[in-house]
C-alpha cells in the first residue's frame, strides 16, 4: 500500500474550515483551479465527494462532518511537533529529575544545586539515587536523566560527557593520629593501616601499584564501597583513608588531610547523559546549573593540607 500524501489533510482541513474552494484557494495561496484539483484528489483518495453542490454553495457530507474536528486536530498536532521548542519558563516547569551520582556529591554539591534549582524553578524535584557502578543502562533507558563521574570503559559509547572539575586524592586520618605527627613519607604512609574503597570489592587498588616501585605494602585492614564508610571508619578509629579532595570536601570536616606520598594521576569528574536528551531545553539549563554549581566550588579556596 502506497504512503499516503500527508500534505492533502492541510487542504481537506482548509476545505472544510472554509467551505469553499474559491476561499480555500485564497488561503493557501493557490488558484481555483489547483484547488480544484486538490479536491478531486481527496475525493479519490477517501472515495467520498466530501463537498456537493448545493445551490450557489457547497455542503459537506456526512463523512466530511464526521472528519472535521479529527482533520483539524491532527493539523495543529503536527505543526505542534514542527514547531521550533518555545522559551524555557523555568517559573512553570514542573518536573523531576534523577540525578545518579558517588556518595560525596550530595554533600558537597547538593545544598547550593538545590537552592539554585528552587530559586530559578520551583517547580523542578531532584531525585538523587546512589551510583553503584558505571554501567549506561540507566541513561540508556531513561531511568536517570544525569549522573556524575569518572568516564570509563564501561560507559556506553554514544552517551555524551562534559568535564566539570579535576581532582586529586588525599589521606585522611582522625585528629590526633599518629601520622600527624611528623612528615608523611611513603613509609609511614605504608606502615599504617588502610580502608581501602572498592564498588567491585576488589582487594587492591592504584594506591597499591603506585607503592610498588617502591618496595612498600600497605596493609589493608577493611574493604568498602564507598567514600562515606571510609570517612566514618577514619573518624572513628586510626584506620586510614584516601579519598577524592573536591569530591568529599564536606564529608572531610573535622579531619585531618594530607598530600598522597606517592605520584597518582588526577582525576575527571564529569557530567553524563544520553544524546536523546541533547536538545531538551530543561535538560539543558540543569546541565548548566550542575555546571555553574561545580564551578563555583572549584573556584573557591581548597583549604592547604
Amino acid at each position: 500500500m502506497p504512503h499516503p500524501d500527508l500534505n492533502l489533510l492541510v487542504t481537506l482541513d482548509v476545505l472544510l474550515t472554509e467551505g469553499s474552494v474559491a476561499r480555500a484557494a485564497r488561503r493557501l495561496r493557490l488558484s481555483p483551479s489547483a484547488m480544484s484539483r486538490a479536491l478531486a484528489r481527496l475525493r479519490e483518495v477517501m472515495g467520498d465527494p466530501l463537498l456537493v453542490r448545493a445551490g450557489r454553495g457547497l455542503v459537506a457530507t456526512p463523512r466530511a462532518l464526521e472528519l472535521r474536528e479529527r482533520v483539524g486536530q491532527l493539523v495543529q498536532d503536527a505543526e505542534a511537533v514542527l514547531r521550533p521548542v518555545e522559551t524555557l519558563d523555568l517559573k512553570r516547569l514542573v518536573r523531576t529529575f534523577t540525578l545518579r551520582n558517588r556518595d560525596g556529591f550530595v554533600e558537597n554539591f547538593g545544598p547550593d544545586l538545590i537552592a539554585r534549582i528552587g530559586e530559578q524553578a520551583p517547580g523542578v524535584r531532584l531525585r538523587f539515587v546512589l551510583k553503584p557502578d558505571k554501567d549506561s543502562t540507566p541513561l540508556r533507558d531513561g531511568s536517570v536523566d544525569l549522573e556524575t563521574g569518572v568516564v570509563g570503559k564501561a560507559t556506553g559509547p554514544e552517551v555524551r560527557a562534559q568535564a566539570l572539575f579535576r581532582d586529586r586524592f588525599v589521606g585522611v586520618v582522625r585528629m590526633g593520629h599518629p601520622l600527624c605527627e611528623a612528615a608523611i613519607t611513603p613509609a609511614r604512609y605504608a606502615a599504617g593501616r588502610h580502608i581501602l574503597i572498592s564498588r567491585r570489592g576488589l582487594d587492591r587498588g592504584s594506591i597499591d601499584d603506585a607503592l610498588e616501585p617502591l618496595g612498600l605494602t600497605r596493609e589493608i585492614v577493611t574493604v568498602v564501597g564507598g567514600f562515606s564508610e571510609a570517612l566514618a571508619l577514619a573518624r572513628a578509629s586510626d584506620l586510614i583513608a584516601s579519598v577524592p579532595e573536591r569530591y568529599t570536601g564536606n564529608l572531610r570536616d573535622g579531619l585531618f588531610c594530607f598530600p598522597l606520598p606517592v605520584l597518582l594521576p588526577e582525576i575527571t569528574i564529569s557530567l553524563l547523559w544520553h544524546p536523546r536528551l541533547d536538545a531538551d531545553p530543561a535538560h539543558r539549563w540543569l546541565r548548566g546549573c550542575i555546571r555553574d554549581v561545580c564551578t563555583e566550588h572549584s573556584h573557591r579556596s581548597v583549604a592547604p593540607v
